[in-house]
């Protein structure tokens, strides 16, 4: 609850498995007016070098073969909200310099634009890997993880805190619904 209300950029680091994701959604704030705040899942290991910049910052019409009207990238559908990166460990090293700009500046330019896109979001990160061993390794650009590790939120195994099971079988059982009806 502390977290939530906060802009600061948050690493959730924890076992697969144990809740990250459900974590990263309580940290959701709302609008003025009461809605949930824009929230946008990416799974990082999914992020392929050849389509990520079109994926992340979108594209305008024309900007390359198919390219058959202007499309938003995922950092615009989070504006005013929350970009989350699920297993941010796995991303690509040349996708982690340009997501470092975007992060430091706010801003996004579509492929095929000259013009900048100023943007408000906030970064979590989620991750079951040691970030700080694969910054030594050069697996993982230093820069974004400092930018990234603002708050940092350690999640112990699910077999280290069996209370929580019950909650999140609720959890799960209502999305689960949810998604059902």
């Amino acid at each position: 609850e502390r977290v939530r209300d906060s802009d600061a950029n948050v690493i959730i680091f924890g076992e697969t498995g144990c809740g990250k994701e459900v974590v990263a959604r309580q940290l959701r704030g709302k609008t003025p007016d009461g809605a949930p705040v824009p929230f946008v899942a990416i799974d990082s290991s999914t992020i392929q070098s050849s389509m990520a910049e079109s994926r992340l910052f979108g594209h305008e019409k024309g900007a390359f073969t198919g390219a058959e009207q202007a499309v938003k990238g995922l950092f615009e559908e989070a504006n005013g909200g929350i970009i989350y990166f699920d297993e941010i460990g796995n991303m690509p090293l040349d996708i982690q310099s340009k997501l470092l700009r975007v992060i430091q500046e706010q801003e996004i330019t579509r492929l095929g634009s000259p013009r900048t896109i100023q943007l408000s979001f906030r970064v979590i990160a989620a991750t079951n890997r040691d970030l700080e061993d694969l910054c030594k390794k050069g697996e993982f650009k230093y820069d974004l993880f400092q930018r990234l590790n603002v708050i940092p939120i350690r999640i112990p195994s699910l077999k280290d805190r069996k209370e929580d099971i019950p909650l999140l079988t609720r959890h799960f059982v209502a999305r689960t619904k949810k998604r059902n009806d």
